[in-house]
Formats: structure tokens, sequence, C-alpha cells
């Protein structure tokens, strides 16, 4: 007996495109006031390939809110303290892509206590119970840790899909010892310092010997006779910074339990808002093409839309 393919629930970790456009694109698109665009007009290429190419019907784009404010900060102040904060450019074009995904009918995700990621995995884990799969439209390696059997994730830009069976290869340990991995390796992007000492392949080697954090922390005197490289200096680092391993799961941990609103929808595409859309249009003075598209993507007349009412 065969089981009923799940009904892919894509869930799109928006910032990384946001951000990809605003390094990528040149600075020669501005709004109705002045202030650029370009990571509006790259990030609105982005959402419109991927609902031509896939036809959604269940979706979320989940956006970072919590930039100072996110539950890390208060478990550790240094968390992402090596970012510089967001030019008021960007700030006001983050704004922009998230009136855009809501004049396009898309369920827009965001929280002032948690980041993308910690949203993308409570919808996940919220929508398993009611027969979905999830489609993680990310290339960010902390979101394999959600994978499980009928989940993948997608790199959208260069166009690599993988599921849980495909994590080992690209990270070298299973999907659900990502955190556990992190907190070991430590993480320079988000300033999580992890064992100091405990490198990629040390980290693999003892996750693959003891499965999870808690088995190695416990079991710590086994790990001088591991055949691994360093193993009894590894063995006295982790001895010394024990807590500062748990600290550190806490941060790479993706919450599964983030408010969400009304979820009783399941992220279904809503009825796009044509003057919303078309207000929007002008203010960031889209060109004609990328309005017809924009229109077409969510079954909006694009004629009939650009007659004053």
């Amino acid at each position: 007996m065969t089981t009923a393919p799940r009904t892919p629930l894509y869930l799109v970790d928006a910032s990384l495109y946001v951000f990809r456009a605003w390094h990528s694109i040149p600075d020669e698109f501005q709004d109705a006031e002045g202030w650029p665009t370009n990571a509006v007009h790259g990030f609105a290429r982005f959402l419109l390939e991927l609902i031509e190419r896939e036809r959604p019907r269940h979706i979320a784009i989940a956006f970072d809110e919590a930039l100072d404010s996110c539950f890390r900060n208060a478990l550790y102040p240094a968390y992402k303290a090596n970012r510089d904060p967001a030019p008021e450019a960007l700030r006001r074009q983050f704004g922009h892509c998230k009136a855009l995904c809501s004049a396009l009918g898309l369920s827009v995700l965001a929280h002032v206590e948690y980041e993308a990621d910690d949203l993308i995995g409570s919808a996940l884990a919220t929508m398993r119970a009611h027969g979905y799969r999830g489609v993680i439209v990310s290339a960010d390696k902390d979101l394999s840790q959600l994978l499980d059997g009928h989940d993948e994730q997608w790199d959208f830009a260069r166009g690599q899909r993988w599921t849980a069976e495909g994590v080992p290869a690209r990270h070298g340990v299973l999907a659900r010892q990502i955190a556990d991995y992190l907190a070991l390796t430590g993480d320079a992007v988000d300033n999580i310092p992890g064992v100091p000492g405990i490198g990629a392949k040390t980290a693999a080697a003892l996750l693959g010997h003891f499965d999870t954090l808690d088995a190695l922390l416990a079991r710590v005197e086994e790990v001088p006779f591991l055949r691994v490289r360093g193993a009894a200096s590894a063995a006295a680092r982790l001895r010394e910074h024990r807590a500062q391993a748990l600290l550190c799961r806490q941060l790479t941990t993706i919450a599964i339990d983030a408010p969400l609103g009304d979820s009783s929808g399941h992220f279904v595409r809503g009825q796009a808002d044509a003057s919303g859309l078309l207000e929007l249009c002008d203010r960031l003075r889209f060109g004609p093409m990328t309005r017809r598209r924009l229109h077409e993507a969510v079954g909006l007349d694009f004629a009939t839309s650009q007659v004053p009412s």
C-alpha cells in the first residue's frame, strides 16, 4: 500500500535573497522618494521566478525582524554582534519586500523575538502534523537541521535540492546533528564561539562516534582513546568548555515553537491586492515588464489594472 504524496509547503528564507540582491545589483534604481530599490528589484525577480516555475499553492515568506532583539541575544549578548547594523536604505527595502509579498497574496512571517529560521522551523513543525512536507528555499546550512524524510531544501540560485539523506555529503554529519555540530565548531557568521580548538573534521568524527553532544559530554572520558587526531587535547577542551558548548547548542538550535499567528489557513496563497500592488509598483517605479509579470503571476489582468478607477 502506497501512501499519498505529501502536499508541499514552500518556506522562503527572504533575507538571504534580499541581501544577495543588495550586494549584487548596482544601485541604479530609485523609488519615488529617491531611495535605492536595487534589493527590491532583485527580490521581486527571485519571487517571480519561484512562483512562475513552481506555482506554489502553499507558501510562506519568512523575514528577519529580530536584528538585536532575538531571544538568542538574551542568552548570549555577543550573538551576531560582529555584524554592522543594516543601513536605513536597506531597512526601507526590507519593508518594501514585505509589502510586495502581502500585495501578491503571500503569507508573511516576521517576529521581533524570533529569526526567520525559527519561523520556518515552527511553520514546518506545525504543518507536518497536517500532512505537509517542507520545501525550504534557502542555501543556509543551519536550516538543514529541519529536514525530515519528506522534506527538501532548495538552493534556488544554484538549482540544487537535497533531502535529509543528502545532508551528510554536504556537511559531514546527519541533519539532526547540525545544531550539535555547529555548537562544537562554532559559527563565525553568527559570532558563535563553539569549543576552541574543535574543528569541522574533529566535530564530525566525535558526533559520528557519540551521535549527540549530550552523549559526547557525558562520556568525555572515552574521547582520548578514540582514533581521532588530537583526541586527548579535544577531551581537555570539552571538559573546560562544557558549559559553553551547551550554550552554543541553544544558539544553533532552530526553534519550532515560535508564534505564527493564525496558521489555520495552511499558508494558502490568498487573493492578490490589485490596488495595493499597483500603488507599490508606482512607488517603486517598476518598469512595464516587471509590472506585467507581477500581475500575471498572481492572476491579475495587467491591462485592466492600469486603467484609473
